[in-house]
């Protein structure tokens, strides 16, 4: 699996460079949100901008752990550059209904500090 990582004070990102989703490439990717996640970082960003290809909506599950790794810590879990391409595997999976979707790196961050403005804010900023 080619991807590349993006080490931030509040967030990562990770950028999926593969033409293809796949069940392959999801289990690599599941993995290596467990990795980042173990590493400390609760605000995940995934770029899927060069994915033009996914056959099977079960290999997006991956994403859902990544949602589910992220509130676990009270952070937020991003996907970004949906392409057209895979827009109807997305919409007939129900996965927008757990996790979210933006379509620029920019709204995604500014959606991370907007969350994390609030937690501390409120006084509940570190994962409980």
């Amino acid at each position: 699996m080619k991807f590349s990582v993006d080490k931030h004070d509040k967030y990562v990102t990770v950028v999926l460079q593969e033409p293809k989703f796949s069940n392959e490439i999801a289990a690599g990717l599941k993995s290596e949100l467990y990795i980042l996640h173990a590493e400390g970082f609760r605000n995940i960003i995934l770029d899927l901008s060069s994915v033009k290809e996914c056959n099977d909506a079960q290999d997006l599950s991956s994403l859902l752990a990544g949602d589910r790794l992220c509130k676990s810590s009270n952070g937020i879990f991003i996907v970004i550059g949906v392409q057209k391409e895979i827009r109807h595997i997305v919409g007939i999976s129900n996965i927008y209904n757990s996790v979210t979707f933006v379509q620029r790196l920019e709204e995604a961050t500014d959606l991370i500090f907007m969350e994390e403005l609030e937690k501390e804010l409120r006084g509940s900023d570190v994962g409980e």
